[in-house]
């Protein structure tokens, strides 16, 4: 009786993991449904900030902002996104592994978004400028304390999750100004017939406050800021995309050892009654013996 009533309880417990293995990857879902439309929101931003920039800008450079007056750190800035837990697979692991493969702490410094990339760095005794806590939220992501880092370095590498589907994501290096040139020409694409909206803004046409390189560099620290966003936002989307499988595998698992208790229970359940009826039988045959 013992033995049955403890299968019965490994059901109960296997039952609550399976639902609440459910609800994960329900939860998963609706994330990975929020973020791939956050991104969509922020590239049609960019497109339209891109739009103005190239009407003003003063040359073919992208300063990250800088105005020129900026004393620059002679070096590569290195920013790694990871996820804050360790619910991911390796997919942290190999993005560090990434990232280090080329390291040299002359040339780069590292600023690591993610506690679980901090760890990993610790544990490899490798030493980071900054941390940042990936934010909680998919929405109105504060990136400029980042942007203003960038602003102090000659260029800026980012390594991140990247989400290819729900069962594969993958990381990616990318130089965070050629990916802002590279969105600002399909932002160009985009726009195929000429309009008034294409005339080239300058001093004589308009009157610029503080100056037109202010204004310029605040566009730039702008669409740096949006393509930070979106680095995280796809960031995050691989997170959940890999938290999904990791709960869909999970739950699978559990559905499976939920039928293999329903059957050991049922074994169980028969095995006892058949032992009970033995004793009747052997009872009822010694009660005609005598």
């Amino acid at each position: 009786m013992s033995r049955l009533q403890e299968v019965a309880e490994k059901q109960v417990a296997m039952n609550t993991i399976l639902n609440l293995t459910g609800v994960f990857e329900g939860l998963a879902s609706m994330r990975i449904a929020s973020v791939k439309n956050q991104v969509l929101q922020s590239q049609a931003f960019f497109s339209e900030i891109w739009h103005i920039y190239k009407q003003i800008r003063v040359d073919s450079l992208f300063r990250f902002g800088r105005t020129g007056r900026e004393d620059v750190i002679p070096k590569q800035l290195y920013i790694v996104i990871t996820a804050e837990g360790g619910f991911g697979g390796d997919i942290d692991q190999r993005l560090i592994k990434m990232m280090l493969a080329d390291f040299n702490p002359d040339k780069q410094d590292i600023i690591v978004i993610g506690h679980h990339g901090a760890l990993l760095l610790i544990q490899q005794h490798v030493a980071f400028k900054k941390y940042f806590t990936l934010p909680s939220r998919d929405r109105n992501i504060n990136v400029r304390p980042l942007v203003q880092e960038i602003g102090r370095y000659e260029s800026t590498a980012v390594f991140y999750q990247t989400y290819v589907s729900l069962m594969v994501q993958e990381g990616k290096r990318i130089e965070l100004q050629n990916s802002i040139a590279d969105q600002g020409r399909v932002a160009g694409a985009q726009k195929t017939t000429q309009s008034s909206d294409d005339e080239i803004i300058s001093d004589e046409t308009y009157i610029f406050e503080p100056s037109t390189f202010d204004v310029v560099a605040h566009l730039e620290r702008s669409m740096t800021e949006i393509a930070l966003s979106q680095v995280i936002l796809d960031s995050k989307l691989a997170q959940y995309a890999a938290r999904f499988r990791a709960m869909s595998m999970a739950k699978d698992r559990a559905g499976d050892l939920v039928d293999d208790l329903r059957l050991e229970f049922n074994r169980t359940k028969r095995h006892i009654q058949d032992e009970r009826l033995k004793e009747m039988i052997n009872g009822m045959r010694m009660g005609t013996s005598l």
